[in-house]
């Protein structure tokens, strides 16, 4: 994927990608896109961090992996306990497991 998106890939068939989204969720000032190239069998997820003027301050990209968004951080005024065992998810993703292949699972944290 790397020589794919740095442009090294010298095979003509190869040397584009399309990034379709499936479905595009935010939270807050974070912003999830997830998407697959079907061909290709790879699965693509997005996290664009957003700021109050709507520029995007921070990506994340993530290829070929289950990804789990879960709310970590300060309830209004009430501190949140790190020694709690339960961390609600807000997000999964729907695609990564549909190629029928084991990926990576990550959580991300926000």
């Amino acid at each position: 994927m790397m020589r794919l998106l740095t442009g090294t890939d010298n095979n003509e068939d190869t040397n584009y990608f399309n990034f379709v989204p499936h479905s595009v969720d935010a939270f807050g000032s974070t912003v999830i896109a997830e998407g697959c190239d079907q061909d290709r069998q790879i699965f693509w997820i997005h996290a664009w961090t957003v700021n109050s003027s709507g520029i995007i301050t921070q990506v994340r990209e993530y290829f070929n992996t289950s990804l789990t968004v879960t709310r970590f951080g300060s309830n209004g005024s009430k501190p949140v306990s790190i020694t709690s065992l339960h961390c609600p998810s807000v997000w999964e993703s729907s695609l990564s497991g549909r190629g029928g292949k084991s990926v990576p699972g990550l959580v991300l944290a926000i």
